[in-house]
């Protein structure tokens, strides 16, 4: 990520443990910490709401709607602004989590180390007409069972994981 300390310009900056920077001339320090992600499961009568997603990475592959958690956000407030504006529809606050997963997310030569966080939202009658798609982050949705959702087709490993998890979970009987 840098070939030279942003400090003090040398070249001897090294990169440690996969998420230390540190130049030895100067004593630059820089952490590449882990970014937080959320996704949501929602599920509706047609199944499970997946995204196409319409850029790198993974373009062309289906995700769940959600996204990277901004500077001063709660995941649950970053999980709801991502839903905005990727399909124009807010879960609002009573949504669960579930499940979490390391993931690495590769974006223009940088490989960003993730936390992602899934939530789950029950939302029976959302129905294609309820969203307001934005094209330049999703090329289409689908709403499928989800015992019937492809591993292949899926962008993240972590997605992956948050699915399997939940296919599992819909598996259980209920304790009553």
């Amino acid at each position: 990520m840098f070939k030279y300390c942003p400090h003090c310009a040398s070249q001897n900056i090294g990169f440690e443990r996969n998420r230390v920077f540190r130049c030895p001339d100067c004593g630059f320090v820089y952490y590449h910490n882990i970014a937080a992600a959320t996704g949501l499961v929602i599920s509706t009568d047609r199944g499970i709401l997946l995204i196409e997603r319409a850029k790198e990475p993974a373009r062309g592959k289906f995700a769940l709607p959600g996204g990277f958690v901004d500077p001063g956000e709660g995941a649950v407030d970053g999980l709801r602004r991502e839903c905005r504006e990727e399909i124009g529809w807010d879960p609002g606050p009573s949504v669960n989590l579930y499940a979490s997963f390391p993931n690495i997310y590769p974006y223009k030569g940088i490989v960003y180390n993730t936390c992602d966080l899934f939530f789950t939202i029950s939302a029976q009658s959302l129905c294609g007409q309820d969203l307001s798609v934005d094209p330049k982050e999703i090329s289409g949705i689908c709403f499928i069972r989800a015992e019937e959702v492809s591993m292949d087709d899926l962008a993240f490993d972590s997605t992956r994981r948050a699915i399997k998890a939940f296919q599992e979970a819909i598996k259980q009987p209920r304790n009553r």
